[in-house]
C-alpha cells in the first residue's frame, strides 16, 4: 500500500469520524431541546470516598480540643481499640463519620 493509499484511508476514516460526531451532537441538541435527557451509555456511580488515617486524626485532634475527649474515646471503644493506631483501616470511614457527629 503506498502513502498515498494510506493518507486517503486516512482522510476517509476522519470523514466518517465527523460525520459520526455531528449526527451524535445533533441528536444530542434535539434531546436538549425536547428537555429529554439523552441516554447515556454508562451510568457512573461515584466512587466511595477512602477516608486516610491521617484525616481520622485531624478530626479526633479537632474534637479533643474541642472538650469530647472523653466521647473521643467512647468512640475508639466502640470501634474496637483504645487507640487509633488499633483501629482497622476498614472502620476509618465510620469512625470518622462518628467523630464528626460529636457536637
Amino acid at each position: 500500500m503506498s502513502k498515498a493509499d494510506i493518507m486517503l484511508d486516512l482522510v476517509t476514516g476522519l470523514r466518517s469520524l465527523a460525520t459520526s460526531i455531528e449526527a451524535a451532537s445533533a441528536s444530542m441538541l434535539m434531546d436538549a431541546e425536547t428537555d429529554t435527557p439523552a441516554p447515556s451509555m454508562k451510568e457512573e456511580t461515584p466512587a466511595p470516598k477512602i477516608i486516610t488515617l491521617e484525616q481520622v486524626r485531624s478530626v479526633l485532634a479537632e474534637k479533643s480540643m474541642a472538650g469530647f475527649t472523653d466521647a473521643i474515646r467512647d468512640l475508639l471503644e466502640k470501634h474496637g481499640a483504645s487507640k487509633l493506631s488499633q483501629i482497622d483501616p476498614a472502620n476509618y470511614a465510620a469512625l470518622f463519620a462518628d467523630a464528626e457527629s460529636l457536637n
